[in-house]
């Protein structure tokens, strides 16, 4: 299997995913802002012109980030990040859902229409006035997973799972490269991220996700 990166948080998702997982992938790294993903030799493989993609020993390119994490949740052994049980798998995919919906959909279009602007602008429909509003979104988002947390040390329950990966990557992201830092009002949502700050995941995914690798 060979992993297709770049820099941005889905990327850094999967790479978070595999080191809590305790395993590795050999990785290509594609150059996302010099449009290496827009080239048909990229769009051959993934249409949508997407990172990450995962491409398979028979040639098959998986690709989604929540579709790659689940496939290598099949296939690999280590910790279970999705679900031993359909039950405990359906509990997290829908906290997974529910992240990306409320929190890392407004942070990627903020990005987008407002300090990434001059990436995109040529290879998609943005939208400049409608910065502002995605950015507003995001911060109702985090809100709402604030409130969510309650008295849980994790997104989805008692245990680290893909959930707390997906938001943990989009709330750094947000902060580093969106201008969204987490709002001192959201007092759970800051412990919980200084809690998974912690591990040597968070740090050694770093560089490659802000273009520092």
């Amino acid at each position: 299997m060979k992993l297709y990166v770049s820099v941005g948080p889905n990327p850094r998702i999967v790479r978070f995913f595999l080191q809590e997982k305790g395993f590795s992938i050999d990785e290509i790294r594609v150059d996302l802002v010099g449009g290496e993903n827009r080239a048909p030799a990229f769009l051959a493989m993934n249409p949508a012109g997407q990172l990450p993609v995962l491409r398979l020993e028979s040639g098959q390119a998986v690709c989604e980030m929540p579709v790659i994490c689940d496939y290598l949740e099949g296939v690999l052994g280590g910790a279970s990040l999705i679900g031993p049980t359909p039950e405990r798998r359906a509990e997290v995919l829908a906290w997974v859902r529910r992240v990306e919906q409320a929190y890392c959909h407004p942070v990627t279009m903020a990005f987008r229409y407002g300090p990434g602007l001059r990436v995109f602008e040529n290879r998609t429909r943005c939208l400049p006035e409608a910065a502002e509003g995605m950015a507003a979104l995001a911060e109702d988002g985090a809100a709402w997973l604030d409130k969510q947390l309650g008295n849980r040390a994790f997104v989805a329950g008692d245990a680290l799972s893909l959930a707390d990966i997906v938001l943990w990557c989009f709330v750094d992201f947000a902060a580093q490269r969106a201008g969204l830092p987490i709002q001192p009002q959201n007092r759970r949502l800051t412990e919980w991220f200084a809690r998974i700050s912690e591990r040597p995941a968070a740090g050694e995914t770093a560089a490659l996700a802000y273009g520092r690798a």
